[in-house]
């Protein structure tokens, strides 16, 4: 009755190299979704919480700025031109 049974462990190959590059591969993987997932749910403190002074300075620097009239298109320059010629 006991030769019956083998309750010897199985033989199991060693893994190779590629098997090895996958499973690590996966695994970084898994922990870089993570990382992002995570980033997306937690709010970073620097873009909710911005200092008043730095947002006051931008608004007064577009303040300053003249603004600019429309620029000439060249191509309605190119077409006035050759409508003269004819």
């Amino acid at each position: 009755m006991q030769g019956d049974l083998d309750l010897s462990p199985p033989e199991v190959p060693e893994p190779t190299l590629l098997e090895s590059l996958l499973r690590y591969g996966l695994f970084l993987g898994a922990v870089f979704q993570l990382i992002c997932i995570l980033a997306v749910i937690i709010p970073s403190s620097k873009s909710h919480h911005e200092p008043e002074a730095e947002s006051h300075d931008l608004r007064a620097g577009d303040l300053a700025r003249k603004p600019k009239g429309p620029v000439p298109q060249l191509r309605q320059k190119i077409k006035k031109e050759s409508k003269k010629k004819r």
